[in-house]
């Protein structure tokens, strides 16, 4: 088996999907890590809602704290950083240096930008999320990445740029006023209890759209995180 593999499965055993990875050019990060030698970087994530369930059952869901999905992906992801003697950091919060994640997906997965700012990917559509990576000083041989064209290339109707009802997707940006606005008003329950519609419009990889639990989950940490 090889260090890929075996990261693989203990990642899987975690609740956590492994999003690929790249090898950097040499000295890519020694600005952000300067007392580091990167050689492979690898990230993890979600995909649909295969790994929903092991979050829902973690000590950090029921505890009644903030944060609780970012506290149970740094206790998971760290575990992974021990065993495998790698450096665990991820997209927000207290970390060694912020790295830009939908880059480095860029790199990793087969993945494009979406109408609507998303990353898309050719299986798992709009419904994937990343949570956080490993910085190896190990090379580690990695799959192939085999990149295909834009799934939104060949999708004329484009339903998520429609699907919004106060167009917050129009003129080519995201009107983040207009759709706190609307999300937090009484027409806006179809959005807060079930997921944004701009994203539940995307034909890509719809059977793997998040269960009605993980939606509202996100959407509430998404406005909470607007009042603060």
């Amino acid at each position: 088996m090889t260090r890929f593999d075996q990261l693989c499965d203990r990642a899987n055993a975690l609740g956590l999907a492994v999003r690929g990875g790249f090898h950097p050019h040499p000295g890519e990060f020694r600005e952000s890590f300067p007392s580091l030698s990167i050689a492979t970087v690898t990230l993890l994530g979600f995909t649909g809602s295969m790994q929903w369930a092991c979050f829902e059952k973690s000590p950090e869901a029921g505890d009644g704290l903030a944060d609780p999905l970012d506290r149970w992906s740094r206790r998971q992801i760290g575990t992974l950083a021990r065993e495998f003697a790698a450096a665990d950091v991820y997209p927000a919060g207290p970390s060694p240096a912020p790295l830009p994640f939908q880059r480095l997906a860029l790199r990793s997965e087969p993945v494009h930008q979406s109408p609507i700012g998303l990353l898309i990917h050719p299986g798992w559509g709009l419904w994937h999320a990343y949570r956080g990576a490993l910085l190896w000083a190990e090379r580690v041989e990695l799959p192939e990445v085999v990149r295909g064209p834009p799934p939104c290339a060949s999708c004329a109707a484009r339903p998520c740029l429609s699907a919004c009802p106060v167009d917050a997707f129009a003129a080519g940006g995201f009107a983040l006023e207009r759709c706190l606005g609307h999300v937090r008003s009484a027409a806006g329950a179809q959005c807060r209890e079930h997921g944004c519609l701009a994203r539940r419009a995307c034909p890509i990889g719809a059977g793997h759209r998040y269960r009605a639990e993980q939606e509202r989950f996100h959407m509430r940490a998404f406005l909470r995180s607007m009042r603060a």
